[in-house]
């Protein structure tokens, strides 16, 4: 079979096809030929016919249905790919034909995983509203802060940090993506003071607080810390999903610890960022919350990061739409935020998101204590349908924030 072999314009996909999306520009052969290309490649074909192809593996030929501007929409049959093995399957859709030398850009950019795919995997445990009974808050966005400096901390020092964080307000501290089990701050000692700095908190305040400690590291590793985090009272572990592999992701999801799993996409826009070339992070949204995260960084429109208002959106959609009936996932906006970028973010949001905070909480005039007193102040003006500036004017740490990172 030949490249061009691979487009059936007039293929109507399955209810059982996966399907995909290429954003695919070539480079010294037709359109036509280059998405047929990627979807022989990436299939049962390859750059020149064989004498070892036998009639009974036409039907697994994955076909171009549709192409729209540089966009082929492919579908593949499920039976390419086995059940419940999420590296077998992208190293399938996203392997070898991003090196094919007559390909100047592609892009895998959406994938629909059919319903018996999709249930081969656990998917999330808890999802939003479970999410929101664990931690007690009912309606409004989850209020949580990054420990920084991310790295350099004592252990005694950011349990400090992590206690004023709760204390004046956050419901979620967590640590960095990059925070292990170093020397000045070794894992099972963080944990232990971290979360008697939780309980202390909790008895003050009489909220529910969560601390998610990055147990990210090789598998076996990480499954003993999440065993560390839940002998000492966790609630609560984050994982490095890009970074650690979606294996070494599904081994802990199917363990199916009464844990919530926090998923940090560190890595992310080494695939994501070009958009001509890479995988898109609705596509990583997608894989994470099928193999069973529970919150996913997706951006944050305003702050720091580079993604679009179109790229977060779709990374929101991605964790909430319909999928074989998987729990929705929570997303975790953050990046450069500060008080004064609530009010656009909870329009972008909504109430289902968190609200990761770090430099902005603790980069607040008076302290972390005041920045997150000042952050969940700011929630709750627009909680109440009031101006951040209103509200100000009675609450002192929000009216500080405010001046601090004036826009």
């Amino acid at each position: 079979m030949k490249y061009t072999d691979f487009v059936d314009l007039k293929y109507e996909p399955a209810e059982t096809d996966l399907i995909c999306a290429f954003y695919v520009e070539p480079e010294d052969i037709s359109l036509k030929e280059a998405t047929g290309g990627v979807a022989a490649e990436s299939s049962i074909g390859t750059w020149t016919e064989l004498t070892t192809t036998e009639p009974y593996m036409a039907k697994l030929a994955a076909r171009v249905f549709a192409i729209v501007g540089n966009t082929a929409n492919i579908a593949y049959p499920i039976e390419l790919f086995e059940q419940g093995n999420m590296p077998n399957i992208l190293s399938s859709l996203a392997g070898n034909v991003f090196g094919l030398k007559a390909l100047k850009n592609l892009r895998l950019t959406d994938i629909k995983l059919p319903a018996e795919l999709v249930k081969s995997f656990k998917g999330p445990k808890f999802g939003i509203q479970k999410i929101r009974s664990l931690l007690k808050v009912p309606e409004r966005p989850l209020v949580g802060t990054i420990i920084k400096p991310k790295l350099g901390l004592k252990t005694k020092d950011h349990a400090k940090v992590a206690y004023e964080a709760w204390a004046g307000g956050c419901d979620i501290v967590k640590d960095d993506e990059n925070l292990s089990s170093q020397r000045f701050n070794p894992f099972e000692e963080r944990i232990v003071e971290t979360l008697d700095g939780r309980d202390k908190a909790e008895e003050e305040t009489g909220e529910r607080k969560v601390y998610m400690a990055n147990i990210t590291g090789e598998t076996e590793k990480m499954l003993k810390r999440a065993k560390c985090v839940l002998d000492h009272g966790g609630r609560y572990v984050m994982v490095d999903i890009l970074t650690c592999g979606w294996s070494a992701l599904q081994t802990l999801r199917d363990q199916d610890f009464k844990l919530v799993i926090h998923a940090h996409r560190a890595g992310h826009a080494s695939f994501t960022k070009n958009p001509k070339h890479g995988i898109a992070m609705r596509v990583i949204a997608k894989v994470a919350r099928v193999i069973g995260v529970d919150q996913l960084h997706v951006g944050t429109i305003v702050g720091k990061m580079s993604e679009t208002k179109d790229e977060v959106l779709e990374n929101i959609d991605a964790l909430k739409m319909d999928m074989a009936g998987l729990k929705p996932v929570l997303p975790v906006a953050s990046g450069g935020l500060h008080p004064q970028l609530i009010p656009a973010l909870m329009e972008y949001f909504g109430k289902d998101f968190v609200i990761q905070a770090g430099g902005g909480i603790h980069g607040h005039t008076d302290g972390t204590f005041a920045g997150a007193t000042a952050m969940r102040q700011a929630v709750e003006a627009i909680m109440q349908g009031k101006t951040l500036e209103a509200y100000a004017e009675t609450h002192k740490e929000l009216e500080v924030a405010l001046k601090r990172w004036r826009e």
